[in-house]
């Protein structure tokens, strides 16, 4: 089943706008989306697809998959740096990024019961960047664990992931906050979650940070226009907490519970 065929298998009878939940990269800021679902189910918001970029690709995913964000605020705590980089002296020499990515492959694998993204419960699509090409790649079928894994590979840090015939790396190398892929879908109102507002780091010290770092001043640009075309824009106050700082995870998710709150009349108004 095709992404069209499952969105409009999703929306039959309903007469109320289509509502997407774009989430965008930012690395361990990311854990701030799960405060803005959780507001949305407390609220009774509907969500009818899911767009992610880097960890916003993962959060949707595990979501996605459970439609319950007490079951994905623990899935998602579970998750430590250690499920992320699997460093190797053979992957920094000989390979195209210092981590290989498997170990994220593996968490997705483990924490989704089923295989295919047209499985999900919720319409779901990750953003991937070809890297021979320079152009965006929209997963929306196939693996989920590959597309998570795919989108969440940034350049230098990850290896890149060969999918399809295409070199895929994070889809936030060209779009951060994929709300462009959200309207082709047919999305008529759609909840943006940005958690790249600040770029501000001055605690780098490694090869690691210079990447990292790099990537994300690259996203902070590109993502400037689809704010704009985002019709609520929620951007939850994290930029004071590193990108790669796994222990701030309640301070994120609170974050982005107090966004989402502020944010709840304009919601309210545009699906209305």
């Amino acid at each position: 089943m095709t992404f069209g065929e499952m969105f409009k298998r999703f929306m039959r009878k309903r007469t109320r706008p289509t509502v997407a939940l774009v989430l965008g990269g930012g690395a361990a800021r990311g854990f701030a989306h799960i405060g803005v679902i959780r507001v949305l189910e407390q609220e009774k918001i509907p969500i009818d697809m899911i767009v992610g970029t880097s960890v916003g690709s993962l959060i949707g995913a595990l979501y996605a998959h459970t439609v319950n964000s007490f079951e994905l605020e623990w899935t998602a705590f579970t998750l430590e740096r250690n499920d992320v980089f699997d460093y190797g002296i053979r992957t920094v020499f000989n390979g195209m990024g210092a981590a290989k990515g498997l170990r994220l492959e593996e968490f997705i694998r483990s924490k989704v019961a089923v295989s295919n993204i047209e499985d999900l419960k919720i319409p779901f699509a990750a953003l991937a960047t070809d890297l021979n090409q320079g152009t965006r790649v929209v997963l929306d079928s196939g693996p989920v664990a590959t597309a998570v894994r795919a989108s969440c590979s940034i350049p230098g840090v990850f290896e890149p992931v060969l999918h399809q015939g295409n070199l895929l790396v994070d889809g936030g190398v060209l779009e951060n906050l994929p709300v462009s892929v959200a309207r082709e879908k047919g999305a008529d109102v759609v909840i943006a979650v940005d958690v790249s507002v600040s770029v501000v780091n001055r605690d780098i010290s490694n090869l690691l940070d210079v990447m990292v770092q790099s990537v994300n001043i690259m996203a902070a640009q590109n993502v400037k226009l689809q704010r704009k075309a985002a019709d609520i824009l929620i951007q939850p106050v994290v930029g004071h907490i590193g990108m790669m700082d796994f222990s701030q995870k309640k301070q994120c998710l609170e974050a982005g519970m107090e966004a989402a709150r502020q944010a709840m009349p304009d919601i309210r108004t545009k699906i209305n």
